[in-house]
């Protein structure tokens, strides 16, 4: 073999567990074959659901045939859009102070989540230079991967409880307690925490704010399933609204995606959101100048068509309320299949405990499942899910949610 002629230092990387899942899937011929990997919704045939409300969005978008449909924005994104989502996002609707809290917020759109996940690291990295990123074990791969390409040391904080498949309140407080330093990032799930499926209750994000803002620690949220996981945008806001709200002299940062919540997942639809503190609010714009610097050096701004279809749903109170509806048929066939799987497995008296299925909240559930069985699932039966145990309820339905459910007991009791 000849010698390679390269200035390049390179090492292969491990393939994304996610896309190589999804691709072995594909491929498969078996008729049985069940995808529980990637995180997109499906309905119960398992196909593609492009929302209604979207469907109707593009139709008048046609029928507009706005000339400057395919022109550039401006750095920041589309100006209407990023006050749209930060209002969806923060939840105001005309109440007392709504402008002096606006003005706390800088906001620039983003390549959807992770996107917005990537330029808020990079801007953090750049301008605040925080000690150590907290990210919670576990956490959605893709996270690690981002905050090692901005360059800041990474640490994890208990989350996920194995014993008890129940979410780690206590073991995260104490290690954010005893380790946590003042100018930590801790990143955030707003709700439906990929990938255990496991979130704080109210008391316990209330006790989690007043945490970061004892030990000055800046909260970076992560929302990625704002309304898709309880059908409600305000219940699924809950927390980062009250961390702004409540916390009104602690700064913080929002990464907002709209890939599940309107069924954008290749547009690549999201904002990222900078709040300042009441008290340095004319930094605001100062802010936005240097985010949009980074942006200019990257993609220069964000894709259009998403976008502008987001902003005619929700400047509509017709399309908004049928929007509303598709929220609701998403999570209410979430929760569906949850519990049928539950029964299922209650049924056959799978050994073990299967009540967390039924407790955890949107698109993902941690199974408790270890590596080896998946690997059997997979092997045996043709059924995909990531080697952690985490499993897509959404690849779930009323057609193979037995085969499913016997799968599991026959792995679960061969090993035994």
């Amino acid at each position: 073999m000849s010698k390679i002629d390269t200035r390049l230092n390179v090492s292969p990387v491990p393939p994304d567990e996610i896309f190589a899942l999804n691709g072995a899937y594909a491929v498969d011929p078996h008729p049985q074959k069940v995808s529980l990997g990637v995180g997109v919704y499906r309905t119960d045939d398992g196909k593609p659901w492009p929302l209604p409300v979207v469907q109707k969005a593009e139709k008048e978008l046609v029928v507009d045939d706005d000339l400057f449909r395919h022109e550039y924005t401006a750095i920041e994104g589309d100006v209407p859009f990023l006050g749209i989502a930060r209002d969806l996002m923060f939840g105001f609707e005309g109440k007392q102070g709504e402008e002096e809290a606006k003005a706390r917020i800088g906001s620039v759109q983003t390549v959807a989540g992770t996107g917005a996940n990537h330029l808020g690291a990079l801007f953090l990295a750049h301008h605040m230079k925080p000690p150590t990123v907290w990210l919670s074990n576990p956490s959605w791969a893709n996270h690690q991967t981002i905050w090692e390409l901005a360059g800041v040391p990474r640490k994890t904080y208990p989350y996920y409880h194995a014993a008890t498949r129940s979410f780690d309140f206590e073991g995260m407080m104490s290690s954010l307690e005893s380790e946590a330093q003042e100018g930590d990032v801790v990143l955030l799930h707003a709700c439906a925490h990929n990938p255990t499926g496991l979130d704080p209750n109210k008391e316990q994000w209330v006790a989690i704010a007043d945490l970061c803002e004892r030990k000055k620690l800046f909260p970076f949220f992560d929302s990625a399933y704002q309304g898709f996981a309880s059908g409600s945008v305000e219940e699924d806001a809950w927390a980062v609204r009250y961390f702004f709200n409540n916390k009104p002299d602690m700064e913080m940062c929002v990464a907002q995606s709209f890939s599940k919540n309107f069924g954008l997942y290749g547009q690549r639809v999201g904002a990222f959101h900078y709040c300042t503190n009441r008290a340095s609010t004319t930094i605001r714009d100062v802010v936005v100048n240097n985010l949009c610097h980074l942006i200019r050096g990257e993609f220069s701004m964000g894709p259009r068509v998403g976008c502008s279809i987001v902003k005619k749903v929700l400047t509509s109170e017709e399309l908004t309320a049928d929007w509303h509806q598709d929220l609701q048929v998403m999570s209410s066939r979430i929760k569906a299949m949850r519990k049928a799987l539950y029964s299922e497995l209650v049924r056959l008296q799978t050994p073990g405990t299967w009540e967390h299925i039924i407790q955890q909240n949107g698109m993902f559930s941690y199974t408790g499942l270890s590596p080896k069985q998946v690997y059997a699932l997979k092997d045996k039966y043709h059924i995909y899910l990531l080697k952690s145990g985490r499993a897509s309820i959404s690849g779930l339905s009323q057609k193979n949610v037995a085969y499913v459910a016997q799968a599991i007991d026959d792995v679960i009791r061969n090993e035994n």
